[in-house]
């Protein structure tokens, strides 16, 4: 809009337009188009109505769906083995960065030099109490001329390590297992410990406390494996990112610790440990004398009857793994869609690309669908589209050895992320089977929600995604994400940018394994590649509303719900010596802010109806609605665990906390035991008040006023 005309003002100055003396006609030409192009090109840029333009995207983007295409990118990633830093893993390299540029995108890749973990050998014998000796095939029976070029099952960064002793069964390996055996008088120092994968611990978390209880080695097995043979490959370091460069980026000739250092060597496991088939672990399991196992035990995880014993022994195994951890360089490869309006602010969509094998489902059905919509994308960018903020499409590189390419970026760009990135949009494993899952923060659950209304649903005939969602499940159950279990842990545990996860089905049998192949995808978990057009279906039009919408579709009023019920929960956890006060006020006056934000959004909603220029209101009300999840961090991170900074959603130090949010006080309602009574209230309290200020800062940001 022209700022309006002010009366000219006499001055002593001379000027070509002074009144004195009239314009030239040349001059007063040029004036008068340069003003007519100035009004045509406002008008033609506030006259469109964005829900218009961003109503027409999406109709184009659903339209241009194809299953096919979907399945003829996943049959490309998944033709060989790709382990990150190996030589086959530069072939999914290149076919990613090759597609994008086809597309006529903007591609770049960013290079890192990490740690990574490799076996060299490893062997398994089992020793039984009649002198017979079994020597186990600890490779998968692949059939398949790509089998040489599987590598071998193991568990990233064990160290090496020869073990010869007995065998106990400890069920999960939790500490509540332990204790059961306890009762039962076994002790399970200087053994090597069986365990089934399970009971939510993770496999760092499995041989940690394996550690703690003196045995000597693990061996992990996943029942899921019973059918296909396979064994469950996977990393057993502790952390996420470059052990050698914790909190920094490892660029090439950059800063790096020792293997020796005392903080890269809290990340490794002390006992060595290697993932076994069913098969085999079924031979050791039928063989053990010694106790009787718990009841409770049978009925767990597919109640085994051959399981009746937990030793020691008889059984002896000899143990043998050698590995070597070797700096390799990884690739993480960019897609970048330049906003037209609001380029600085960045809408980042993430996969990984990396596989154990071939990585049909885990991940390169997300890769697929990130391929796929990049494809929609350049077709809308041919339409005449442009996004209003920037979209980048990110494939990461070893996130199977513990998010590390993916933490190395957030780690370099930590900065520019802080200040300019609205949300992370991950998809890992797209498709493991039927039914539709998602995780997010609370300010994004509408959104999830209204999409997910807009995309078919691909097992029903006529419905769509939510419909199915919500019949399932009675409400709508979103996760939250404290895990750390994908690419999003960087994104919102250390940088605090609002996120995003979705899949399609869960627990899939041949997950890590050798038979995770494209072949298994085409006949059990999407023959028809329809779940595969709906996860990509979704994720596209969850970026596309983010990049587009003139007001970021954030409900803060979402994230004081789900904060309320936290607290709610956490209240039935505490003493009454206990104050939960500084918590309860602090979401209440989130919650004010909130609806004040709500109210304000509809003022200028009504006056962005009006053709009213109001672009500066709505950066300023976005950079605030943006910015707020930021409030979330403290600076510095958890106690123990830095790295982890936000104090909403992260994951306990405890593996066996129930928990899932406010991991600093569930890390102090577990360390509370070993306290007296005083240092225990003392220690909560502390950590309320902490969990306190970060919603205080949320509030203070979402006003954008300074106190």
């Amino acid at each position: 809009m022209s700022p309006p005309l002010t009366k000219p003002t006499t001055t002593a100055t001379t000027s070509i337009f002074s009144p004195s003396k009239p314009p030239p006609p040349l001059y007063s030409f040029l004036f008068l188009t340069a003003l007519c192009f100035l009004g045509f090109f406002y008008t033609l840029h506030h006259s469109q109505n964005p829900k218009t333009t961003l109503q027409h995207a999406t109709t184009l983007f659903l339209s241009s769906s194809s299953n096919s295409t979907i399945s003829s990118y996943l049959h490309s990633l998944t033709l060989h083995p790709h382990l990150a830093g190996t030589s086959l893993s530069l072939d999914t390299v290149n076919y990613v960065s090759s597609h994008f540029r086809k597309l006529n995108l903007e591609t770049h890749k960013k290079e890192y030099q990490v740690l990574l973990s490799y076996p060299v050998k490893s062997s398994l014998s089992a020793h039984f109490s009649n002198g017979s000796v079994v020597n186990f095939n600890m490779n998968e029976f692949v059939d398949s001329a790509e089998s040489e070029k599987i590598v071998a099952p193991y568990h990233a960064y064990s160290p090496s390590g020869s073990v010869h002793a007995k065998v106990v069964f400890v069920n999960y390996g939790r500490e509540v297992d332990y204790n059961a055996l306890g009762v039962l008088g076994v002790n399970v120092s200087g053994c090597v410990v069986l365990v089934r994968k399970g009971g939510g611990l993770s496999r760092g978390g499995v041989v940690k406390i394996a550690e703690s209880k003196g045995a000597l080695a693990v061996l992990l097995y996943a029942e899921e494996g019973r059918l296909s043979g396979g064994v469950e490959r996977g990393t057993v370091m502790r952390g996420v990112g470059d052990p050698l460069s914790p909190g920094w980026a490892g660029v090439e000739g950059g800063e790096r610790l020792g293997l020796e250092d005392s903080e890269a060597l809290e990340r490794f496991p002390k006992i060595p440990s290697l993932p076994l088939s069913f098969g085999n672990a079924d031979v050791i399991l039928g063989s053990l004398g010694g106790r009787t196992m718990p009841p409770e035990w049978r009925d767990s995880g597919g109640g085994r009857s051959r399981v009746l014993k937990v030793g020691p022994g008889p059984t002896m195994v000899n143990f043998t793994y050698q590995g070597e951890k070797k700096l390799t360089i990884i690739h993480n490869v960019f897609a970048v869609i330049r906003g037209l309006e609001e380029p600085d602010r960045y809408v980042i969509l993430g996969n990984h690309r990396d596989a154990w094998t071939y990585g049909a489902v885990d991940p390169n059905s997300g890769t697929a669908a990130l391929l796929d919509i990049a494809r929609r994308y350049a077709l809308l960018l041919q339409n005449g589209w442009n996004p209003r903020r920037t979209i980048i499409l990110g494939s990461w590189d070893a996130e199977e050895f513990g998010m590390v390419g993916s933490t190395e970026w957030v780690e370099q760009n930590l900065v520019n992320l802080g200040a300019k990135a609205v949300a992370y949009l991950n998809v890992d494993c797209a498709v493991q089977g039927p039914g539709f899952f998602a995780g997010a923060t609370p300010q994004l659950d509408n959104l999830l929600i209204e999409v997910t209304k807009k995309v078919k649903d691909p097992d029903t005939e006529g419905g769509t995604v939510y419909e199915k969602w919500a019949a399932k499940n009675q409400v709508n159950t979103i996760q939250r994400l404290s895990g750390v279990d994908s690419d999003f842990a960087p994104f919102l545990q250390h940088a605090g940018i609002p996120s995003i996860d979705i899949y399609y089905g869960r627990d899939f049998p041949v997950y890590h394994t050798a038979f995770d192949s494209y072949e298994w995808m085409t006949k059990y978990a999407d023959p028809l590649f329809h779940r595969h057009v709906a996860v990509a279906g979704i994720w596209g039009l969850l970026a596309l509303h983010l990049a587009d919408e003139s007001i970021l579709p954030f409900d803060y009023l979402s994230y004081v719900e789900q904060l309320q019920g936290h607290t709610g929960v956490l209240s039935n956890l505490l003493d009454q010596d206990i104050s939960l006060h500084p918590l309860i006020n602090s979401i209440q006056e989130l919650a004010s802010a909130a609806k004040e934000v709500e109210f304000e959004i509809k003022q200028l909603r009504e006056q962005e109806s009006r053709g009213n220029f109001i672009d500066l209101k709505l950066r300023a009300l976005n950079d605030r609605l943006m910015l707020a999840e930021r409030g979330f961090l403290d600076v510095e991170g958890l106690q123990g665990r830095q790295w982890f900074k936000h104090l909403i959603y992260g994951p306990p130090s405890d593996y066996e906390q129930k928990l899932d949010f406010f991991p600093g006080i569930a890390d102090a309602l577990s360390q509370s035991t070993s306290k007296s009574q005083q240092n225990r209230q003392a220690a909560l309290q502390h950590e309320i008040w902490r969990v306190a200020r970060a919603i205080q800062r949320a509030t203070t940001a979402l006003k954008g006023n300074l106190t």
